[in-house]
């Protein structure tokens, strides 16, 4: 049985965000063959320097470590807060980082949204990304009502109408990777 690998990217750098939570939550509904893999070092990747990524250079270690894991991947499902109606900082930086990188083309991406209120940045980050020729799947992208819960990822996995929809957006990201579409 092949596992369908998906790399999580919280936009969040607090240890227990609500986004970070809802991407731990997917790897406790994920069926046996979906591997859920987070990315945790989105705090090491230095300021994006395009000086230090020019054709013929070896872009710095956690750079190279950050590319090898979204090329690892089949698909990628993103969870982000909005910050002054923009994509948090850290999450920029990282896809700067990926714009000249091939691992990310065409790449089926979920984007999983823990606030109603967060629009504008789902909608930067979602034109970002088409902009670097990404998949965004619409079915694999859910908003979540979790604004003032304070749920963990097992709380949110207790809610059955929570775990239904994170279950849903894995069943179209899988689909996403098994009948690639340009």
């Amino acid at each position: 049985m092949r596992v369908t690998r998906i790399l999580t990217i919280s936009g969040s750098l607090r240890r227990h965000s609500s986004n970070s939570e809802v991407l731990r939550a997917l790897s406790i509904v994920a069926p046996t063959d979906v591997g859920i893999v987070p990315y945790e070092d989105l705090a090491t990747l230095p300021f994006f320097n395009p000086d230090l990524d020019e054709e013929g250079m070896m872009a710095p270690p956690p750079v190279r470590d950050f590319r090898r894991q979204v090329g690892e991947a089949d698909a990628l499902f993103i969870c982000s807060p909005e910050y002054a109606h923009g994509v948090p900082g850290v999450l920029k930086n990282a896809l700067d980082w990926l714009v000249s990188a091939p691992e990310i083309i065409f790449k089926p991406i979920g984007l999983l949204n823990a606030s109603p209120r967060s629009t504008h940045a789902q909608a930067s980050l979602a034109e970002t990304l088409r902009t670097m020729s990404t998949r965004i799947v619409s079915d694999a992208s859910v908003m979540l009502p979790l604004s003032g819960r304070r749920l963990d990822a097992r709380g949110i996995v207790a809610d059955s109408q929570l775990a239904d929809m994170l279950r849903t957006a894995i069943d179209a990201l899988v689909r996403a990777v098994k009948n690639p579409s340009p």
